[in-house]
């Protein structure tokens, strides 16, 4: 993820700033506790295409 991209995105449902989960290809907003995907580099953010975070996946963005 490009890190400047990473700087200007924010959830749109709390506007919180985001987390890059590589592994999963994923944007994360603790906030919201919702993981939206990234698609061929593109970021979705769609509150209707965003999963949400388990605890534990909440507890790891502390």
């Amino acid at each position: 993820m490009d890190k400047r991209l990473l700087d200007i995105l924010v959830c749109p449902v709390s506007k919180a700033p985001l987390v890059w989960d590589p592994e999963k290809r994923e944007l994360l907003c603790k906030a919201s506790r919702l993981a939206y995907p990234v698609r061929d580099g593109i970021p979705v953010m769609l509150e209707e295409e965003a999963r949400p975070l388990s605890d534990e996946e909440v507890e790891k963005l502390r």
